[in-house]
């Protein structure tokens, strides 16, 4: 008689951002930005050992968002980004790396992606999950980690406060009579952005809000863009980039 083979759920956070970066941050207190073993940030996280299953889905959810990184096998650190958030003292810059913590899941990213104006009933999200080759018993709690992080990084919020700073594909009814101010990118070749340069930077000494762009090869852009951002400027930034893309083209 053949054995029926078990499907396997992708893969996904088991422990919503809140909780998440809560583990990061208590390990970050012991071991800072320093790699360690595998069992002794285990036991910072509050588990006697690193092999229990328990552990071992409360470090890879940190890794999906990207609170933790490996080093090296057997190793593991505290992500720069953690840190940043820490100690930044710009609210801005704080909500920019919460979301950017939320969407670092890809199946996270891929929703919020999905549902731009809000997110649908339980119902349709636990569907979407189930298309998506979840178990029906993992869908439901898929779901309630996902809509904690959407909650606790305020996204919807956030996104209906500054529309166009988060540069949504629909029109709205900014004001355009201001002068347009070109927005900045930064590329970097690391992983971890540097805090203190993309800090330091301001167009025409207004505030920006900074959005990651992720590249191949581990690398991220940033999008600086000012408070004041104007449908001419989105339409003057979109110009750029496809200029960029045409040069590399030749």
């Amino acid at each position: 008689m053949a054995l029926a083979i078990r499907k396997k759920s992708p893969r996904a956070p088991s422990m919503p951002l809140n909780e998440a970066l809560d583990r990061a941050l208590k390990v970050y207190e012991q071991e800072r930005l320093h790699a360690a073993p595998v069992e002794i940030i285990a036991s910072h996280m509050g588990y006697k050992s690193a092999n229990n299953g328990s552990a071992m889905s409360a470090i890879a959810s940190l890794r999906y968002y990207g609170l933790f990184e490996r080093p090296k096998d057997g190793f593991l650190a505290v992500s720069k980004n953690v840190e940043s958030y820490k100690y930044t003292p710009s609210e801005t810059e704080r909500s920019n790396l919460l979301i950017e913590f939320l969407k670092a899941p890809p199946l996270f990213a891929e929703l919020i992606e999905q549902f731009p104006g809000g997110l649908p009933s339980e119902a349709t999200l636990i569907y979407e999950l189930i298309q998506r080759g979840f178990l029906p018993s993992t869908a439901e709690s898929v779901l309630n980690c996902f809509k904690q992080s959407v909650q606790f990084a305020a996204y919807f919020e956030r996104r209906a406060a500054h529309p166009s700073a988060l540069l949504a594909d629909d029109p709205d009814d900014t004001d355009d009579s201001g002068p347009p101010v070109a927005p900045v990118v930064q590329v970097e070749a690391t992983s971890a952005p540097s805090t203190k340069s993309v800090s330091q930077v301001y167009l025409q000494d207004e505030e920006v809000e900074r959005y990651p762009v992720r590249l191949p090869g581990g690398r991220k852009a940033w999008l600086l863009i000012p408070t004041l951002f104007y449908e001419a400027d989105k339409a003057r930034l979109k110009a750029q980039i496809d200029l960029l893309l045409t040069e590399d083209e030749q």
